[in-house]
């Protein structure tokens, strides 16, 4: 049986995770090194996703799944490499001029709700950076018209605000600014299964009828391959495996040591049950 480092002697070539996403390429990283203070993390990290394709990013605790989304977006050291949008270099812009320039928002793993602002406010603070506070009111009235359980709540302040909802209005905060590209570290986390499946479905919807570039991080790796285009499987700063959302679903390696009980439960189903149909046919 393979163990999490052992899977990286199949590690997938640049043009491999290139042949994922073939045409109208949107964000690229190519041989990234990058890691906090001194510390390098990621290790000649190549990364590709087309235009309104969903990737999500699984692994064992300390691979450095979110350590990718902080490149993408600014918050770590980049000792080497490149990341672009659309073929341009953004790899040294700040955190705020991806976010007001290029259109790439973060939505944080944890609660970033001001839990004493009303809803409105809490939205409206997506666009603290735009100039046109205008552009702000507007994108805020068409996601009220998109989301009724935040219009209901409008004026209510965010702490009533269930554990799936509060995190229906960060994501709905962060699409104030018009973003291309979403960065979403563990949407499911500390949610209820009916609000992770609500929050799921808003990612889709967003990607689908949005067109919204979405690569999210997920510890429920079945739920964040479901969703997925495509997924990579990070192992020590490195991409170990790579496929469609639905052929990692069926990866061995990948069922035995990142989808847990679910994958297990299955295939022990499906073994039993070739076993007695193997035995009914002999006799």
């Amino acid at each position: 049986m393979a163990n999490q480092y052992e899977v990286l002697g199949k590690a997938p070539t640049a043009q491999e995770l290139k042949n994922l996403s073939p045409d109208d390429i949107h964000l690229t990283i190519k041989n990234l090194n990058a890691g906090y203070g001194k510390m390098e993390i990621l290790h000649n990290f190549d990364l590709f996703v087309k235009k309104a394709q969903s990737l999500c990013l699984i692994g064992p605790n300390g691979a450095g799944k979110s350590t990718i989304l902080h490149s993408i977006y600014g918050f770590t050291n980049i000792f080497s490499g490149q990341i672009e949008l659309d073929g341009k270099e953004i790899t040294n812009l700040s955190p705020a001029e991806k976010l007001k320039s290029v259109g790439i928002a973060y939505i944080l793993q944890d609660n970033s709700v001001f839990p004493d602002m009303t809803v409105e406010e809490n939205l409206l603070m997506g666009g603290y950076i735009k100039e046109n506070t205008d552009e702000s009111y507007q994108e805020a009235e068409r996601i009220f018209e998109k989301y009724e359980r935040l219009r209901n709540r409008r004026n209510q302040p965010a702490k009533v605000l269930s554990g799936g909802e509060r995190r229906l209005l960060e994501i709905s905060r962060a699409l104030v600014m018009k973003p291309s590209v979403l960065l979403v570290d563990e949407p499911s986390i500390g949610l209820e299964p009916r609000y992770i499946e609500m929050v799921f479905e808003i990612l889709r919807d967003l990607q689908q009828n949005e067109k919204k570039t979405i690569i999210l991080v997920e510890q429920n790796a079945k739920k964040g391959l479901e969703f997925a285009d495509i997924g990579y499987v990070l192992v020590s700063g490195e991409t170990a495996i790579a496929g469609k959302g639905d052929d990692l679903l069926q990866n061995p390696d990948v069922g035995r040591l990142f989808l847990g009980g679910w994958w297990l439960k299955k295939n022990y189903f499906l073994e039993a049950t070739n076993q007695f149909l193997n035995l009914t046919v002999q006799q």
